[in-house]
């Protein structure tokens, strides 16, 4: 048995290395063939199995082909970052651990990799001692998480533990954000039971940052949702400058900052977070510009306390240590062991090379903005950070120039809206995109548009 799992195992990494090595060679997206393919993967549930190889195989052939080759150097479609090797390797791993990461006494490991991983993360983000970090699915996730601390934390000044008596009868929040304001955000207010529609909306300026002057008054319990990188321009709500305005306010700042708080990290763009800590919580994606293995977020709560408050749970049959516990900090109990990814990025990379990783990603952002811009074709946004707008025209244009850089399979892009343009939207974010992979890409989008 053991000699069995063991090629098994074997051929798995076998696979996936060849895979990774392939996407060199292939086209960005899955071409119709590999996508019909898809149905071989259906049909009735067999009454007999299969043996365990032969899935792999099957998984393998049918499967990996149709694929988004987002691992890899070419695309640019959404923020994805792809996986580092050691965060990529550490997840294999930890996978074969199986590990349930909910509590200290389930696993040891994977909680003293949390421990790690959230001090490295408070140093390397300059964020406060007391801020308490969970590892959770995702930003949207985060978000959830943070709202949750917020709206647990602004009630209880108000005399009402939320936990115990529920939203029935609770004073209401007042809830302010930008009109660029995240989906994920509205996603956390409506399951929250804030609304997502019930709130007030701040007009942005032309690179879709809040206008602090335009910030009502605050009054009352008040959750304010400011956003540090822009999904479509990179930009930055002045966080500082509204933290400064709303200071004695007694008003709850959260950041929704997916990609754009790992700019900290580096000198080059550390001035577009200036003043971040000043915010009382703060969301992040480590499955994008960290570039650890999906699925990975981060919440983060600048008085910890009131994180495991609003999340907290007792059980008998829970053996519950002094040190910090894992599911205190986030909505699951059983889940898998984020952290060993996490530390394995932090630990690979170190400051130096997290700081090198962002600014590469940026300045190649700013080459796809010029080669563009050269061409004759229209920048839409200051491209601040990794995320660059270009129009090639009317809408129809536009679209169409998108449609066919997808088609020609060299890298992948998307298409979006931004203040009343057709654009693509190019972002990136990966540590496996090389220059080489800027200039094959940058060449195909021009003989696209120029077709």
């Amino acid at each position: 048995m053991n000699e069995a799992r063991r090629g098994l195992l074997l051929d798995a990494a076998s696979r996936a290395a060849d895979y990774l090595d392939g996407l060199e060679g292939r086209d960005a997206a899955p071409d119709k063939a590999a996508l019909e393919g898809l149905e071989a993967l259906g049909g009735p549930l067999p009454e007999t199995g299969t043996a365990p190889d032969a899935v792999l195989e099957e998984l393998d052939r049918v499967a990996s082909p149709a694929t988004m080759a987002s691992a890899g150097g070419r695309y640019f479609g959404f923020v994805i970052g792809g996986s580092l090797p050691a965060a990529l390797a550490a997840n294999m791993l930890a996978s074969a651990w199986d590990q349930n990461a909910g509590l200290n006494i389930t696993s040891p490991a994977a909680a003293k990799l949390e421990d790690v991983a959230e001090a490295w993360l408070k140093e390397l983000l300059q964020l406060p001692g007391s801020t308490a970090v969970g590892f959770v699915s995702g930003a949207t996730t985060a978000n959830l998480c943070a709202l949750l601390a917020a709206r647990h934390s602004l009630l209880a000044r108000e005399g009402w533990d939320v936990a115990r008596q529920g939203l029935y009868g609770a004073p209401p929040i007042n809830v302010i954000v930008g009109d660029e304001v995240h989906v994920s955000i509205q996603k956390a207010l409506s399951v929250l039971g804030l609304g997502r529609d019930r709130v007030t909306r701040v007009p942005t300026d032309s690179r879709g940052r809040m206008r602090a002057d335009l910030i009502p008054q605050v009054s009352g319990p008040t959750l304010v949702c400011l956003q540090a990188g822009n999904v479509n321009t990179g930009d930055f709500d002045p966080v500082g400058d509204i933290c400064n305005h709303l200071d004695g306010s007694g008003a709850w700042v959260h950041v929704d900052a997916a990609f754009g708080l790992w700019a900290r990290t580096c000198p080059e763009t550390a001035a577009l977070a200036a003043g971040l800590e000043k915010a009382d919580s703060w969301s992040t994606d480590a499955h994008k510009w960290l570039n650890v293995p999906y699925d990975s977020g981060l919440v983060m709560v600048k008085q910890g306390s009131l994180l495991r408050e609003a999340l907290a749970g007792e059980a008998a049959y829970l053996v519950q240590a002094e040190a910090r516990e894992p599911w205190q900090y986030t909505p699951e109990l059983s889940r898998r062991a984020r952290g060993a990814d996490v530390w394995a990025a932090l630990r690979s990379l170190g400051s130096e090379g997290i700081a090198e990783l962002v600014a590469r990603n940026c300045r190649q952002a700013r080459r796809f903005a010029e080669g563009l811009r050269n061409e004759g074709f229209e920048i839409l946004n200051e491209v601040v950070l990794n995320q660059v707008l270009v129009s090639f025209g009317e809408p129809e244009i536009t679209r169409e120039v998108i449609a066919r850089i997808q088609r020609d399979g060299t890298c992948w892009v998307a298409g979006t809206e931004w203040q009343g343009r057709t654009a693509m939207r190019i972002s990136v974010s990966s540590w496996a995109t090389t220059d080489e992979d800027v200039e094959k890409s940058l060449a195909a989008m021009i003989r696209c548009a120029r077709q």
